[in-house]
């Protein structure tokens, strides 16, 4: 499985083929299908693993008891470390494993595990700050963690350097704090 999401992440769905990924595997075509049923089947499965493993940083960092204001920053300092460490893969396959993909099927499913993200990040932030008392703040705000959380991976997939993307992950997580309301 490792295998497989390596190649998986470092090019994403369409850009790896069956017998690739057989042959990296070890095994032959059919019985690649046996086992998981298809290429998109493996791809699923891959998807789990990697957020078992890399990818659970995410809902980890969003479980800690502290205010969202420190619990933000944090998550974006995290995904910065994630996604640039050199010695792991660039960037997030959820975010980036299906970017243009050609199949469906394999669009929806990533997007649904970001849809299951977001909506994790919302509520995490609306804890906080709900609706009622803060109309719209929980929204807005979650747009904009989303949209450093895929920037954040497209850089380290560009090849920014992780000190870079350490910087620019601590410039987003002060972006999102100046926006929280001014209590008193």
């Amino acid at each position: 499985m490792k295998t497989a999401l390596a190649l998986f992440h470092a090019r994403g769905y369409d850009a790896v083929g069956v017998a690739e990924l057989g042959e990296a595997i070890g095994v032959k075509a059919p019985s690649l299908y046996a086992a998981f049923g298809s290429k998109k089947g493996l791809f699923e499965r891959a998807l789990a693993r990697y957020l078992e493993d890399e990818g659970d940083f995410v809902a980890r960092t969003l479980a800690e008891a502290e205010p969202v204001a420190e619990v933000i920053p944090r998550l974006l300092r995290r995904a910065a470390e994630v996604y640039g460490d050199p010695a792991g893969l660039p960037g997030c396959l959820v975010l980036d494993g299906a970017r243009n993909c050609s199949d469906p099927e394999v669009c929806a499913l990533t997007g649904g595990l970001r849809g299951q993200g977001r909506a994790l990040l919302r509520e995490r932030i609306a804890r906080d700050y709900p609706d009622g008392d803060y109309p719209g703040l929980a929204e807005a705000l979650t747009d904009y963690v989303t949209v450093a959380l895929t920037g954040l991976s497209g850089a380290a997939r560009d090849g920014l350097a992780a000190d870079a993307l350490l910087r620019s992950a601590q410039i987003a997580g002060d972006g999102f704090t100046a926006q929280l309301p001014k209590e008193g």
